[in-house]
């Protein structure tokens, strides 16, 4: 009830404020009502990119009647400002490519200076390339984090992967088709060839690809991509029990009458993980 009358009362024109909005991330089907009547009541638009927001517009029928402005990174600072004064008395829309605003795009200095001044701000919720990615991921969901695009600079990416090596909840990032090998070989040296992860790409589109295997594994697949791509690693502490988990399975089966060679390549095969891999470190076990 408490959303249909804030609804209501941003149609009616008595609130004013900003409304951060969710836009689709490939699928014009995943549009919500809440989404259609802020585009088109908003007195307004402050869009990453003004044309994609009104080809967004023109595919999904609505009219836009408000004043559309450009609001990304490079001019988010000196926009700030203006999106502030005129919240004051109107109602302003703030939406991005794809996805909710201000997770990995502009928003955030927004929201915050908004919230000191007092000025009303209010979501409306819908597609996230971050928990559509999570949750097809196959990976542990209870505790993730959200590291976004990765620094530019060889060394400096180098250095997050490194801070993140211990990190045990599951992780999500963002990245560019042009940079993703780099990227998993570099996750693969950081956090060991084994660690489980998934790709995904063009999640939601036409030809959406989810591949689920190890760092080692995606590093060699994924020599070239294309579209937008979404990176989810699993945690430390999961990956280490899946292990050991693998490991005694194998004993297990080989006490049980089975070669551990067999074993070994029955388990491998199962857990996504590499055979030889599995077999010495069964091997060691055995020995300790």
């Amino acid at each position: 009830m408490f959303s249909r009358r804030v609804d209501a009362m941003w149609e009616s024109g008595d609130m004013h404020g900003i409304v951060l909005a969710a836009t689709p991330i490939g699928n014009d089907g995943d549009v919500s009502e809440r989404l259609r009547t802020q585009m088109a009541q908003a007195d307004v638009v402050a869009a990453e990119d003004t044309r994609r927001f009104l080809n967004l517009a023109a595919r999904i029928g609505v009219e836009i009647r408000g004043r559309v402005i450009s609001f990304y990174e490079h001019n988010e600072a000196e926009r700030v400002p203006g999106l502030l004064e005129a919240a004051r008395t109107q109602h302003v829309l703030v939406v991005t490519d794809a996805g909710m605003p201000s997770v990995s795009d502009p928003g955030y200095r927004l929201v915050s200076q908004a919230a000191q001044e007092g000025i009303p701000v209010t979501v409306v919720p819908g597609p996230s390339a971050v928990l559509t990615a999570l949750a097809i991921s196959g990976l542990a969901t209870d505790r993730f984090c959200f590291e976004g695009f990765l620094p530019r600079k060889v060394g400096e990416a180098e250095s997050a992967l490194g801070a993140l090596k211990a990190e045990s909840r599951t992780m999500v990032f963002f990245e560019s088709p042009r940079r993703l090998p780099e990227t998993l070989q570099r996750m693969a040296h950081a956090f060991g060839a084994q660690r489980q992860a998934c790709v995904c790409r063009e999640l939601t589109k036409i030809h959406e690809e989810v591949v689920r295997a190890s760092l080692g594994e995606l590093a060699t697949r994924f020599a070239d991509a294309r579209g937008e791509i979404v990176v989810v690693v699993s945690g430390v502490r999961e990956h280490a029990a899946a292990w050991d988990g693998a490991v005694a399975e194998a004993l297990e089966l080989e006490r049980l009458g089975l070669r551990l060679k067999d074993a070994v390549g029955h388990v491998a095969q199962r857990n996504r993980l590499r055979k030889k891999e599995l077999y010495d470190a069964a091997v060691a076990a055995r020995r300790a």
